[in-house]
């Protein structure tokens, strides 16, 4: 595993790529509506500001600005995957449960 450097400043403006285990896969832009969903719900229990996002098929890019408070920009991240996952598994469970 590599050995990351990261510099937790309170206020900071980060960038931040996060990508698709399965770099072949569309999931994010074809289930952008989750996606978007779930950096909703992470931005009002924990606030943030966007500055720049571009979402592709397979990763995305984002350049967030945390409030004066904090450093805690991992619980940010692993929540924004973690929802995203969870809408995504309850969306493809229901979609299979209304299959004719």
């Amino acid at each position: 595993m590599p050995n990351y450097r990261r510099n937790f400043v309170a206020g900071g403006c980060y960038f931040f790529t996060v990508n698709l285990l399965e770099r072949q896969r569309t999931l994010l832009t074809d289930h952008i509506d989750l996606l978007r969903d779930a950096v909703r719900r992470v931005k009002r229990l924990y606030s943030f500001h966007i500055d720049a996002w571009v979402v592709l098929p397979d990763h995305m890019h984002m350049v967030l600005t945390l409030p004066p408070d904090t450093d805690d920009f991992p619980v940010r991240l692993r929540l924004m995957k973690l929802l995203f996952a969870k809408q995504r598994i309850a969306a493809h469970r229901t979609s299979i449960g209304h299959a004719p």
